[in-house]
């Protein structure tokens, strides 16, 4: 008696422990199965998006450039796609894709259609919502929040070396340009820290940590300098890029998240 009891009890274990490995396996298909198809409608969305848009202005020519660059590598990741997290990927980058598309509709002047879901590395940035414009090693960058002749490039918002780049229109995509080694990276880490200063950091942190943060990264500002910044003037000089800059960061723009 006490033998068959014990074989019934390891044959139930064996059971439930078959039922529980069959109950797992279905479940991570359905899982990939759903994210898969998840990804695929946002990759087919903006392949239709993509062939229909056209535009002759600078900056619809180039939000769509950018916009079929990552439906090339959307479709590529899909191909290689096995695993749930390289779907998100791809469905990531689908959706960066579709935020060009957006920007390309906004340069044309039509509706920019149904908001997209957060992108996952814009998370935290915020946008643009005033142009600003600075001098770096002779050079003029602009940003702004709307495309123009002097700022036809887009960039949906996310982070350079680090650092916190938020959504709009830049005159040079200097993104792109310094992704290489030695000066290149340097230059964009430059860029950045002019346009955007460290002393803000990232949004969410909220001003205190953010300057914190900022001044303990090494920004070229100096003691000085944040001395000046606490009176309401940077660098000495009293404005910022040829605009104040209290008066450009000020108020609720910052703290909501936008710049």
């Amino acid at each position: 008696m006490r033998i068959l009891f014990v074989l019934l009890l390891v044959a139930l274990l064996v059971g439930g422990l078959v039922w529980w490995r069959q109950e797992c396996a279905a479940r991570e298909a359905r899982s990939l199965a759903d994210v898969r198809a998840d990804a695929l409608r946002w990759y087919e969305r903006l392949g239709g998006q993509v062939m229909n848009l056209h535009g002759d202005d600078l900056a619809v020519r180039q939000a769509l450039v950018d916009a079929g660059e990552r439906y090339n590598a959307a479709g590529g990741q899909l191909e290689q796609a096995r695993t749930v997290q390289q779907y998100r990927l791809a469905r990531e980058t689908a959706l960066e894709g579709l935020a060009y598309v957006r920007a390309a509709r906004i340069a044309l002047g039509l509706d920019p259609g149904p908001e997209l879901p957060p992108l996952a590395a814009a998370q935290g940035i915020g946008e643009l919502t005033r142009e600003r414009q600075v001098n770096v090693q002779g050079q003029v960058f602009k940003a702004g929040p709307r495309p123009g002749r002097d700022m036809p490039y887009y960039y949906p918002g996310g982070r350079y070396q680090g650092r916190p780049v938020p959504a709009g229109w830049y005159s040079t995509p200097w993104w792109k340009t310094a992704l290489g080694a030695g000066a290149g990276v340097l230059g964009g880490v430059l860029i950045a820290d002019a346009l955007f200063s460290p002393a803000f950091a990232d949004p969410g942190y909220g001003y205190e940590a953010g300057y914190q943060e900022g001044f303990d990264d090494g920004a070229d500002f100096g003691a000085d300098q944040a001395g000046d910044f606490g009176g309401g003037d940077f660098a000495g000089s009293g404005d910022f890029g040829g605009g104040d800059f209290g008066g450009d960061f000020g108020g609720g723009d910052f703290g909501g998240g936008d710049w």
